[in-house]
């Protein structure tokens, strides 16, 4: 009786044993090695970004010229003022633009500046005198007898950071220099809608985040026009010859590159890096069959079928897969003899000057005719020499519209300066970086938002070091180009705001996200039930049936003590 109740009591004890080395030690060893590894991510932070609160602080320097204020006013300056327009985008995006304006009068070297014989030679030596830092402005207020201006323009706006305002002589006797001020500030505001950011520009740079309003169908049309901003773009000339029996092409593209396009190039590299190669394709057709016009002694190509050009082209283009970069592509097509010389009419069926037409997001096409090389005793092939100044003047302005940079519409009384070698002036250049850093910090937003969501949703998903690194330097960029954005350093802004987006899509589209994405819960438990099922009853048996007995006992206890 006594080896069998100690024989009861090993069985007991070798149960608890086997269910506490289970319950202990097996199940957490289990849960420990089977469950999803993720690091940690600031969710805190990312849900701030998700509520986007953009002041964009600029610069304005206002100087008055000899002539232009009395002794008077002049006893008030130097004085600063400073002038806050808020607009609510929507429920989680709203915008400030802060301008401190500091008005002061010329120094000694600026009025020799502005007395040069024209303002193209004013506006270089003010340069020359103090370059303003990127995103301000500096306005000079001239008098009416300044001979800078002709006389039926008010204000001039440099190919720098300056503009020249003239001002009228019945302004500024017997005035206050607050009444003076209060005159000249719609002017300057028109000069800031010009030469610095505006509204329409930075809610279109916020289509990423926000839903375009359709009441500025231009401001639409321009922001689908460009290409989305990218840290590198591919530029690929093409020369199209469809006909090389007929005549045999000679275009000079290095030399044209590097004199027309690398300049704009190289002032546009604090934006993106640029690559550019070339290629000449032969028997190029254009996909589609030009009407032949008798009144104008040429084929005719519609605006209608400019549509079709581009597909059957474009299959001849190749790509680099290399590179994910997008491809700007602009082709000079050299119509062949039977369709020679060939026209683009526009909507109107009018002449486009040009003979050439861009598509958005994709590139340019020039019609290039060389009929006037077929003569009666020229024999094929014909050698042609390409004009490359008259085809690099078109696809100069093409590149111009598909990077971003939009010609502003100029109040009646302004005189703007050509944009020179470089093919963008320095305002505009500033212009395109608000632009892009604004649309760099709502893409990055987005995106970083979107991916806390996804992770947060859906717990199978593998959080490695690697993303919850990614993830920190977009949310630690982000915070530091909005907080430069509002101190007014633009291109701190900017640099900040290509990390923050660059660091957001390594992130979100990281392979290692995909792991466990489709392994859910009820898988896990179907493939480790059959393992776990055979070992766990009989121990789950034992601890009922020792329950059992021990209710049972306990009920025989007080029976005897009752």
């Amino acid at each position: 009786m006594a080896t069998t109740e100690v024989e009861h009591r090993r069985g007991q004890l070798a149960a608890l044993s086997i269910a506490a080395v289970v319950i202990l030690i097996g199940v957490p060893l289990w849960w420990r090695t089977t469950e999803t590894y993720r690091a940690w991510l600031p969710f805190s932070q990312i849900k701030e970004l998700d509520i986007l609160q953009l002041q964009l602080s600029a610069d304005v320097e206002v100087v008055f010229a000899r002539g232009t204020v009395t002794p008077e006013q002049q006893k008030k300056v130097p004085l600063t003022m400073m002038q806050d327009d808020e607009y609510i985008v929507d429920e989680n995006t709203s915008l400030r633009y802060r301008y401190e304006t500091k008005y002061r009068t010329a120094t000694i070297m600026e009025e020799d500046a502005l007395n040069q014989p024209t303002a193209a030679e004013a506006d270089l030596s003010l340069h020359t005198l103090s370059e303003s830092p990127c995103g301000s402005l500096v306005v000079y207020v001239i008098p009416e007898t300044s001979s800078l201006l002709p006389e039926d323009v008010e204000v001039y706006i440099g190919q720098r950071r300056t503009a020249l305002l003239r001002i009228g002589a019945q302004t500024r006797v017997g005035r206050t220099l607050e009444t003076l001020l209060a005159h000249l500030e719609p002017r300057i505001k028109q000069v800031l809608q010009v030469m610095s950011f505006s509204h329409t520009d930075i809610t279109a740079a916020l289509s990423d985040r926000v839903r375009l309003s359709p009441g500025n169908k231009e401001s639409i049309a321009d922001s689908m026009r460009a290409f989305k901003s990218s840290p590198g773009y591919e530029i690929t000339f093409s020369l199209l010859n469809p006909d090389p029996k007929a005549h045999r092409l000679h275009w000079d593209i290095e030399g044209a590159v590097e004199t027309y396009i690398q300049p704009l190039l190289t002032k546009l590299s604090p934006l993106a890096n640029f690559s550019i190669d070339s290629q000449t394709l032969y028997y190029a057709m254009l996909g589609v069959n030009p009407r032949f016009d008798n009144s104008r002694g040429g084929y005719i190509l519609n605006s209608d079928s400019l549509a079709h050009v581009i597909n059957p082209v474009e299959a001849r283009l190749g790509s680099n897969a290399a590179s994910s970069n997008p491809v700007l592509n602009f082709l000079l097509y050299v119509p062949d003899a039977a369709h020679s010389p060939l026209y683009i009419h526009d909507r109107q069926k009018q002449e486009v000057t040009s003979n050439a037409f861009h598509s958005p997001r994709w590139g340019g096409i020039m019609v290039y005719n060389v009929d006037g090389f077929y003569g009666p005793e020229a024999s094929l092939p014909v050698d042609v020499s390409i004009n490359m100044a008259k085809v690099m003047g078109v696809f100069l302005a093409q590149l111009r519209l598909l990077l971003g940079v939009q010609s502003s519409t100029t109040p009646p009384g302004f005189l703007m300066a050509p944009c020179g070698t470089t093919g963008l002036a320095d305002w505009e250049l500033d212009r395109l970086m608000w632009s892009r850093t604004v649309e760099n910090i709502a893409t990055a937003t987005t995106t970083i938002t979107s991916l806390a969501q996804l992770l947060d949703q859906i717990g199978n998903i593998v959080i490695n070091d690697n993303i919850a690194e990614q993830v920190s330097s977009a949310v630690t960029s982000l915070q530091l180009a909005v907080a430069e954005l509002e101190a007014g350093n633009l291109g701190f802004a900017l640099q900040y705001s290509k990390e923050a987006i660059l660091a957001s899509e390594r992130a979100f589209f990281d392979p290692s996200l995909l792991h466990l994405l489709y392994f859910p819960d009820d898988q896990k438990f179907a493939i480790y039930i059959p393992l776990f099922l055979p070992m766990c009853v009989p121990i789950l048996l034992s601890l009922l049936k020792m329950v059992s007995e021990a209710r049972k006992k306990r009920k025989e206890k007080q029976a005897k003590k009752d």
